[in-house]
């Protein structure tokens, strides 16, 4: 059988010398592009603190840790398992870090019972049809017709998580509507766990981005990467697997026996087993490198404090030998092959980008509106709670932001793929997303700031007033951060599609003169100061110009409602900022319900869900998926004779529990962010390693 070749497979002790040979390989020439660029990053990072530098004023609040005491969503559905080729009833659990826990039951879940498994779906597609998985199944070739079928569903309504390298789900469930809130947290669940690393760590993070795409760049590859996903390790892990799946592939899937369907799952099975040993050494030498680095960090440091002048006069002067000799090939190379292309790859940004923040603005403008219209009907202080409560997670239920990501998915970035080296436009898309949600999420806390701010010392009859002054003052923020935000993205988006394409045309002519400029280096300042990285500072500084200039000339003609970088909000609030980052608890102020104080695993079971549970009257779900969640009683989020269409706009429930959120990464303006500006850099989530074992209560057969 598949099981009995993989466990052959594994235990083969050439096999295993294989996979690590092949990952020790990878991550000791990553090693040194990881320690080289340590140095120069904690240069840009010292030099930076020194000199100081502005970002732009935002006019809307940042809420800190937004997730607090909130789940995303829970519910039950089917899942097939591999091991008994059964269909079983599982109990799903999204919690604060977008995890996907796996239990035997709902009552499992309560009792604090451990789970079955975790699916962290950094680098995994949600999919809702058989033949789309098929066609990536089969390299992306369509799946014939008449071919039998991969896997019988017991119900017409699959959800299947597919991943290039790691094991495959399979989920399906019983109704269009479960389907449909089910892919949309799914899909939640992947985009923020693509969402790259974390800003915070000033050097670490650029210098691994930094030497991960030298790396690639060394090897041919030049340009965006879509298996960018999860952290440190799990990228690694898809830098080795790049290489070694298709070997094994040529090596393994000759040996498989039965018919083409068994063959398919059994080297999905194989392929699994060998990205999990994988990622258990990449995970364990990444460490050991980043600690490497850290204890020499101290060094570094206080040598740059002290000859930072000396170091910055010396890297100015090789930067202006550089500049001399590369510029006339790099600005021929600009008029003659980039610049007839800007613009019409700014207009193909532009248009579902802006598409998607205006449909942001049109949710929360029918948002708070009901909450005006609901509090103008009851003007008690525990009904404005109640509906301050619902609106609060706005940004973070995945069903009412699904038509805003949808907009950014028409992105078309044909004829990019080709010409600038661009994988596909998923890396684009999923960053326009995540900001759509920040600046969902900045809006809605400052009008709950406002609000809070506004209502002390006024009665029910002022709650009115108060609120649509809010709302006024809300909006106009919003459409000023948005025309902000968007032109950010837009630069950084143009960057990341232009430079790699620069720099595969310029490298074959300008590498091999570069090694002769290390000479005017001095040794003590050789580890900060590297030529490849001055050669594309040039590179960016020579196109910078022109991306500014074509996103300032939308702004001008306010296309798309870009503002003009001169223009300054009027009416601006100097102190908004002095008010708390922090979450409002408006049920427990107003509605006289105080949050769990409670701790541990009982806490975790009962913090309050952002999405709600489906109600389908009169038909059994005997997986207990339409069963309500404590915390969301009172405010259904569907009504009885609620239709398809209308699921679309449904309005917020209670928020549900959640673990603090890293901070969203701003988009840098300075050039001295170079490698900020080539990669994209978001923020991390929470790895939690899949347990695959998953013994169970009921089962179909197919």
């Amino acid at each position: 059988t598949g099981f009995m070749l993989i466990r052959s497979l594994l235990a083969n002790r050439r096999q295993h010398l294989f996979h690590l040979s092949r990952t020790n390989a990878v991550m000791a020439e990553f090693g040194k592009f990881y320690e080289q660029q340590y140095a120069v990053a904690l240069f840009n990072s010292v030099r930076y603190e020194i000199e100081g530098g502005g970002n732009t004023q935002t006019q809307l609040l940042h809420r800190k840790d937004p997730l607090k005491n909130k789940s995303i969503f829970s519910g039950g559905l089917f899942q097939y398992l591999e091991e008994s080729k059964k269909w079983r009833s599982r109990f799903l659990y999204v919690g604060d870090f977008y995890n996907i826990s796996l239990y035997e039951s709902k009552a499992a879940h309560d009792r604090g019972l451990h789970s079955k498994g975790v699916i962290n779906c950094a680098g995994y597609r949600a999919l809702t049809s058989m033949e789309e998985y098929l066609g990536l199944l089969n390299n992306n070739t369509k799946a014939k017709a008449a071919s039998a079928p991969f896997l019988k569903c017991p119900m017409q309504f699959p959800l299947i998580l597919w991943h290039p390298y790691a094991r495959h789900h399979y989920f399906c469930v019983m109704t269009e509507k479960e389907q449909k809130k089910w892919h949309a947290v799914f899909q939640d669940c992947v985009r923020h766990s693509n969402n790259g690393l974390s800003e915070e760590c000033k050097v670490a993070t650029p210098a691994f981005t930094d030497a991960l795409r030298l790396y690639r760049q060394a090897k041919g590859h030049y340009g965006t990467w879509d298996l960018m996903c999860g952290n440190q390790a799990q990228i690694l892990a898809n830098l080795v697997m790049e290489t070694l799946h298709p070997e094994l592939k040529n090596l393994i899937v000759p040996r498989l026996k039965g018919k083409l369907q068994q063959r398919q799952r059994d080297w999905m099975l194989i392929s699994d087993a060998v990205y999990r040993q994988v990622l258990s050494q990449t995970k364990t030498q990444h460490e050991a490198l980043a600690q490497v680095c850290e204890v020499e960090r101290p060094r570094l440091d206080s040598a740059l404090r002290t000859d930072m002048d000396q170091i910055i006069t010396s890297k100015e002067h090789v930067s202006g030998k550089i500049r001399a000799l590369v510029l006339p090939r790099v600005e021929q190379l600009v008029r003659s092959k980039v610049q007839p292309y800007i613009h019409s790859i700014l207009e193909a940004l532009m248009e579902p980008t802006s598409r998607g923040f205006s449909e942001v603005r049109d949710i929360l403008f029918r948002e708070l509106v009901e909450v005006s219209k609901n509090t103008t009907n009851d003007r008690s202080s525990e009904k404005l709670g109640e509906h301050m409560d619902k609106i609060s997670m706005l940004a973070f239920h995945p069903v009412k932001m699904q038509s805003c990501y949808e907009k950014m998915e028409a992105l078309n970035l044909e004829g990019l793929q080709q010409r600038c080296d661009v994988s596909s436009p998923s890396v684009f898309i999923q960053r326009a997303q995540i900001l759509m949600r920040q600046q969902m999420d900045n809006a809605v806390h400052t009008f709950e700031q406002l609000v809070h701010q506004s209502l002390d010392g006024h009665s029910g009859e002022d709650f009115c007033k108060i609120i649509q002054r809010c709302q006024d003052r809300v909006l106009k923020k919003y459409d000023y951060d948005s025309s902000t935000v968007r032109k950010k993205f837009f630069r950084e988006a143009l960057l990341q599609i232009i430079i790699p394409y620069m720099l595969k045309q310029l490298s074959p002519s300008c590498s091999p003169d570069l090694p002769k400029f290390k000479e005017l280096i001095f040794e003590d300042f050789s580890r900060f100061i590297l030529v490849e990285n001055i050669f594309e500072e040039v590179v960016l500084q020579s196109v910078s110009k022109d991306i500014m200039m074509a996103v300032k000339e939308a702004a001008v003609q306010r296309r798309h409602n870009l503002y003009r970088d001169s223009m300054v909000l009027t009416n601006s609030d100097p102190n908004l900022h002095l008010l708390g980052e922090d979450t409002i608890d408006w049920a427990g102020q107003f509605g006289g319900v105080k949050g769990d104080r409670q701790g541990g695993e009982v806490a975790n079971r009962k913090r309050k869900q952002i999405v709600s549970m489906i109600h389908l009257d009169g038909m059994p779900l005997p997986y207990e998926s339409c069963q309500e969640v404590p915390g969301v009683d009172g405010i259904p989020e569907e009504s009885e004779g609620q239709t398809e269409q209308d699921l679309e706009t449904e309005k917020p429930v209670n928020p549900i529990q959640h673990v603090p959120i890293e901070k969203e990464p701003g988009s840098p303006d300075s050039l001295n962010e170079i490698r900020d500006l080539i990669n994209p850099i978001t923020v991390s989530s929470r790895t939690t390693k899949t347990d695959n074992t998953i013994p169970v209560e009921r089962e179909i057969k197919t």
